[in-house]
């Protein structure tokens, strides 16, 4: 199966190795398309396969304590789902799960290891891209601790622009929908609080929101609310 890669050229793993390397990774696995709703991996079971996204996006989650489900990241285009355990083969620590119509590269473990054997520069990139990942995670954990709810909003709605923004003549669009619940889940606070702070972000007209659509009309304006240099 035939399944062509609009990766945006200045993102993800594409972008972070040489042309003929990037062309390789287009070539690995067997091309998938994702309906939405549809599960990529799921959490806890023994599957080492790794997905390289070309299109669309997903949401990863993991079970709390009490059952719930936990929003822990989104993933766009260029990123990578399941290197974890594409790299130990232990079980997958996650769920992921399309969001939308998902177009992906699926390349079993020993593929996936052949290749980044065979091409340095993409165990590199792979390394920077897990490194990246962790950086997130321990960024949010931070501002769980340092900073109030408007603040964690607006951190993480400027770190999503900048992985996942594009550009339009109304502002910047986070291309994808998230709903408060998980907005809630995925910056530690309560839905109430949320809806409050974003509230507020369209008062101060730095946020505008629609039918799945969110738009940062004012990018200087939400760094400057995320305690970030402008």
């Amino acid at each position: 199966m035939t399944v062509r890669a609009p990766i945006p050229p200045d993102r993800g793993l594409c972008a972070a190795v040489n042309p003929g390397t990037a062309a390789g990774l287009m070539r690995i696995g067997t091309g998938r398309v994702f309906r939405p709703g549809d599960v990529l991996v799921r959490e806890g079971e023994s599957t080492t396969f790794v997905l390289l996204l070309l299109d669309g996006c997903a949401k990863v989650t993991a079970t709390t304590a009490d059952g719930g489900r936990a929003l822990l990241a989104i993933r766009g285009a260029g990123d990578l789902i399941g290197e974890l355990a594409g790299f130990d083969g232990e079980p997958r620590s996650a769920t992921v799960t399309a969001v939308g119509r998902l177009c992906a590269r699926v390349a079993p473990r020993a593929e996936f290891h052949r290749f980044l054997v065979e091409h340095p520069d993409a165990a590199v990139a792979v390394g920077r891209l897990m490194a990246a990942k962790l950086r997130w995670s321990t960024e949010r954990r931070v501002d769980f601790s340092g900073y109030d709810v408007a603040v964690r909003l607006a951190r993480v709605l400027v770190a999503l622009v900048s992985a996942y923004g594009t550009h339009t003549s109304r502002g910047w669009e986070i291309g994808f929908p998230l709903t408060q619940p998980e907005i809630a889940a995925l910056i530690g606070a309560a839905e109430p609080t949320v809806h409050k702070s974003l509230t507020e972000l369209r008062r101060r007209e730095i946020l505008d929101t629609g039918y799945r659509r969110m738009t940062i009309v004012d990018l200087p304006a939400l760094r400057a609310a995320a305690v970030l240099p402008a």
